[in-house]
């Protein structure tokens, strides 16, 4: 019976991602088809000028001419067979153009979460641990003042003060420029990473940060914690058997729903580092009306955000088996008798 539900369970969500993708390409397409940039007049601004004869053999090469639901139809059956076009930009696949740009982003992504996570839980339960004494209140007004701090101008202040002022890091870019890829050693990459990561990882640590101590906080003032007190347990002992093990949940919960804003914010600050990975890309679609990598960054995009939630649900039961438990009570049902039947038994 515990692998049909996790058949049902996994039926489930490939159900909720197959109809996430289906409302973000109509979505994402109806924006497109409603800008005001036409995709042919870019072409033609980036290639020099051509005729009007020209012009209509690229309108009915890409389709434009066609009415919009009949061009939606014909991408998304595209789509469906694994062609995600071909970018007008870069004038090669969009699928190759993801593959190769989202290397890149994932590593700064990885190298961010980790940084704002690792930083936002220790901060949080120092400040936690400390309430109301003069290091919480210096590191939660910090924690403020980067939480309204856009994250260009955060981006654009470390790279004047480290790479322009201090020479200590590369001004951008993932390499060093005039080398060929095959000649850049790992040390080197992460050279070019760190800056980019620890400005991206400023923009989520402290919300984090702050939500770590409120949790912590509470859980410290709670009768339990009074009751473990009362009994003769340290304080070190009390936040690591009791606090800890109650606020990992929230922060984890917090810090897989940064998914979304981390890949958000890589958009501005791999424009900021000039670092090559998807968000230079989109924003380069966007302004060049580039349609094709537009809309499957966007795709892509919403099932990287998806599966983050998905490996957090998962993980979710892992930490704290309480959850799989409130999912069977949730499962079961009651007779006419007023007994609690499960599943299971209504179906034997």
């Amino acid at each position: 019976m515990r692998v049909t539900k996790s058949i049902q369970t996994t039926l489930k969500y490939i159900i909720r991602m197959l109809t996430l993708l289906f409302a973000v390409s109509v979505i994402a397409f109806t924006l497109v088809k409603l800008s005001p940039v036409d995709p042919i007049q870019q072409y033609i601004l980036s290639t020099g000028a051509v005729s009007p004869e020209q012009r209509e053999e690229l309108e009915e090469y890409w389709g434009i001419d066609e009415p919009p639901v009949k061009q939606f139809i014909n991408w998304f059956s595209a789509l469906l067979h694994g062609d995600m076009g071909t970018s007008l930009l870069y004038r090669r696949p969009v699928l190759d153009l993801i593959r190769e740009k989202f290397l890149n982003t994932l590593a700064l992504m990885i190298c961010a979460w980790v940084f704002s996570g690792i930083i936002g839980f220790s901060l949080g339960c120092a400040m936690g641990v400390s309430k109301d004494k003069l290091c919480d209140r210096i590191l939660k007004r910090i924690c403020l003042f980067l939480c309204s701090v856009p994250t260009f101008w955060l981006g654009l202040v470390l790279l004047l003060i480290f790479s322009v002022w201090l020479g200590l890091f590369p001004i951008g870019f993932s390499s060093p420029i005039g080398m060929m890829n095959s000649d850049v050693s790992i040390w080197q990459q992460i050279h070019h990473l760190i800056l980019p990561a620890l400005s991206l990882s400023l923009m989520s640590f402290a919300n984090v940060a702050l939500h770590t101590r409120q949790k912590l906080i509470d859980v410290l003032e709670s009768d339990y914690v009074l009751f473990a007190k009362a009994r003769g347990e340290g304080r070190f002992t009390i936040v690591k058997r009791h606090g800890i093990r109650n606020i990992l949940l929230p922060a984890l919960t917090l810090q897989f729903a940064s998914f979304a804003e981390l890949f958000g914010g890589s958009v501005l600050a791999e424009n900021v580092f000039s670092y090559p990975g998807l968000g230079s890309a989109v924003s380069a679609a966007g302004l060049n009306s580039d349609v094709p990598l537009l809309l499957g960054i966007t795709l892509f995009s919403a099932v990287f955000v998806f599966t983050g939630n998905l490996i957090a649900n998962i993980l979710y039961g892992v930490i704290d088996p309480k959850i799989k438990e409130d999912y069977e009570i949730q499962n079961t049902s009651h007779n006419s008798d007023g007994h609690t039947v499960s599943e299971n038994d209504n179906n034997e």
